[in-house]
């Protein structure tokens, strides 16, 4: 059976950083509708009931830290109510350092939260105001503290690199910094222009090429000495501390979102298709109004090239068994474009998984392009 995840997105934020495209939206005052989009989350839900049991559990957003705990374990509450739990079921919470302290971190976890996920970004206050974060390093470090204090053993550090006017060793500094508070896993990504974002119509001045391939490749060979295992193009952990909800869309497993803008994922009877729900909160939280927004049945070329997208961002790559597991197709339909991209020395040789080669992994955009029909 192929594995299940729910997302559910919280889309409200203190402020929207320049370099954001997701689906967020800035809280008026104290405008924040908490009880409303509860009550909505859960009533969509139940358009969606299944007897597969959920593997994992993502709060994102937005900043889902705004939520109060007793909302969250509202939530959680009505998603075992509806749907069966794994035993050793993973759940994810966002959290902003500028919106959380040690007794909110508590109460997330009193709420049936195991693991947080902390976008400090970060450590360096000219860097965070450059990325329009609302807080500094001591925030960061303290919301670090507090949620080891709360008990959270499984823990993210969000970290970014390119960022403006960024050098080597300010971007190395970041990585020691964080190293010292024994995160068991680290999110690692180069900031990248997307549109429809502030910087995107007023680019920053980022480091140049020469100086983001150094960054990465000193970075990531920082924290393998540190005992950190590269499992996917940004994400680094200690061994066996693998984000798994994030490990399923990887190996194109299915998933339910729920909430303003999400997507969902779901084979049924060798279909596999994507819906999205209705994008602004306000609609989201009408009653006149559907949650979803729209609905694709994938075909054989989409369902290809997105397995491919997902699946080689991981470093050790994936069984060529999973191919046909998770898609219902023959390897056989993408035989050619595997052996051409095992010539251009792309993909790792080994005919039992599907894996990217060190240059393959370096002209990713080009080796995942290629499964596009």
């Amino acid at each position: 059976m192929i594995p299940l995840s729910l997302y559910i997105h919280l889309p409200w934020c203190v402020r929207k950083c320049p370099y954001c495209d997701f689906n967020s939206h800035e809280v008026r005052g104290d405008n924040l509708p908490e009880e409303l989009y509860v009550a909505a989350l859960l009533k969509d839900l139940d358009e969606h009931l299944t007897d597969r049991p959920l593997v994992s559990i993502f709060f994102g957003g937005g900043t889902p830290s705004l939520f109060s705990p007793n909302a969250i374990e509202t939530l959680l509450t009505g998603v075992h109510k509806r749907l069966r739990l794994t035993s050793d079921i993973e759940i994810t919470l966002e959290a902003n350092p500028g919106t959380v302290d040690e007794a909110r971190f508590k109460g997330f976890r009193q709420a049936g939260v195991n693991r947080l996920s902390i976008g400090v970004q970060s450590l360096q206050d000219e860097k965070l105001k450059a990325l329009g974060r609302i807080h500094n390093r001591d925030y960061a470090l303290r919301a670090i503290d507090a949620a080891k204090n709360a008990g959270f053993d499984n823990f993210n550090l969000d970290f970014m690199h390119g960022l403006p006017n960024q050098s080597i060793s300010d971007a190395l500094s970041d990585l020691k910094d964080a190293l010292a508070y024994e995160p068991p896993h680290l999110s690692w990504y180069q900031l990248t222009l997307e549109p429809n974002t502030v910087f995107y119509k007023k680019p920053p001045t980022l480091p140049v090429e020469d100086v983001l391939f150094d960054i990465q490749d000193q970075g990531i060979d920082l924290l393998q000495k540190n005992n950190f295992i590269q499992y996917e193009v940004s994400a680094f952990s200690k061994s066996n501390r693998e984000c798994l909800h994030n490990k399923n869309y990887w190996e194109f497993g299915d998933y339910l979102g729920i909430g303003a803008g999400a997507h969902s994922k779901i084979t049924h009877q060798n279909l596999i298709t994507r819906h999205w729900c209705t994008k602004q909160p306000l609609d989201y939280i009408n009653p006149e109004k559907k949650f979803i927004a729209g609905e694709k049945v994938l075909t054989q070329e989409d369902i290809q090239f997105e397995f491919m997208l997902n699946a080689l961002r991981l470093i050790q790559g994936v069984p060529a068994t999973l191919f046909t597991e998770r898609t219902g197709l023959s390897l056989n339909t993408i035989e050619t474009i595997l052996s051409k991209a095992r010539a251009k020395k792309l993909l790792q040789e080994d005919k039992t998984i599907i894996a990217a080669t060190p240059l393959g992994q370096r002209f990713l955009n080009e080796l995942i392009g290629m499964f596009l029909t």
